[in-house]
């Protein structure tokens, strides 16, 4: 198994090469597993999935369970793995500072920190200094940590790309390593954010209202492409889909289109 430093040297490779590269979600240790048996380079946990794993709505899991729950993902894979620490748990620039240096401690090698409390945005000062205390405790410690800065207006339904461009160079100037507005579909809104900014973009799809793809955001110079809570509501979506056809007609033939347990067992079995 790869060392937390090696993680962070590749993680941040991958950045500084310029290319993009898709990091999905995965919600659990199988999940994990399976993602990297596909070859993907790097893995974001979610806040959300995990949170719906557990039956609890987004961001109402404490920081303990959360801490157990990255270090159960990086220790089962050689990707590097980024946290997402929702708004980081507290308030305060100092329990920022302090939510980073344990996080750090799972074997993460990234984490990405909201500008929101709940549904209501931080000041704009005010969630430069979080971010800023983010940066202070990265840079502290001893393997590069790549800390990702949200501008979430656009999730919680402020759509003013103009708000949401000043957040991020406000970040980009705190010293925020990539720069995220979740929520954000449209190719004029991404283009728009790329040009005001000079830090690496995470663009998230899986989201309703989008057609992009791969090809669109790579040949607009977007880094990295994550996938949010989209694999693990795809996934709940095929479950109840076929409850409710068990419940309506009684027929069990669901079964013939199911991995079989074997396949199942050699992607998320095995040491990855």
């Amino acid at each position: 198994m790869k060392s937390q430093y090696e993680k962070a040297v590749l993680f941040k490779k991958l950045h500084d090469e310029k290319s993009t590269f898709i990091i999905p979600n995965p919600w659990d240790i199988a999940s994990t597993k399976i993602l990297a048996h596909f070859g993907f380079k790097a893995l974001a946990t979610s806040s959300a999935a995990h949170s719906f794993s557990q039956g609890v709505a987004d961001n109402q899991l404490p920081i303990d369970k959360v801490l157990q729950h990255l270090q159960e993902i990086a220790a089962v894979t050689d990707l590097p793995v980024s946290a997402d620490l929702g708004n980081g748990f507290y308030d305060t620039p100092e329990k920022i500072f302090e939510t980073i240096k344990k996080a750090a401690k799972t074997g993460i090698v990234g984490a990405s920190i909201e500008d929101v409390n709940s549904k209501i945005a931080y000041p704009l000062e005010f969630a430069t200094e979080r971010i800023t205390a983010a940066v202070e405790a990265s840079r502290k410690l001893d393997f590069p940590f790549i800390l990702t800065a949200r501008a979430d207006n656009y999730f919680i339904g402020k759509t003013d790309i103009k708000d949401t461009i000043k957040r991020l160079q406000a970040y980009q100037d705190a010293g925020a390593d990539v720069l995220f507005a979740p929520g954000i579909k449209t190719l004029e809104d991404i283009q728009s954010i790329l040009h005001e900014i000079d830090k690496p973009l995470n663009v998230m799809m899986g989201i309703k209202g989008s057609n992009l793809n791969f090809d669109n955001l790579s040949n607009s110079g977007v880094t990295r492409i994550s996938l949010g809570a989209s694999l693990y509501r795809n996934a709940m979506t095929t479950f109840i889909e076929t409850i409710k056809g068990i419940n309506q007609n009684g027929k069990f033939d669901f079964a013939d289109e199911s991995i079989s347990a074997n396949d199942l067992i050699k992607l998320s079995f095995k040491k990855n």
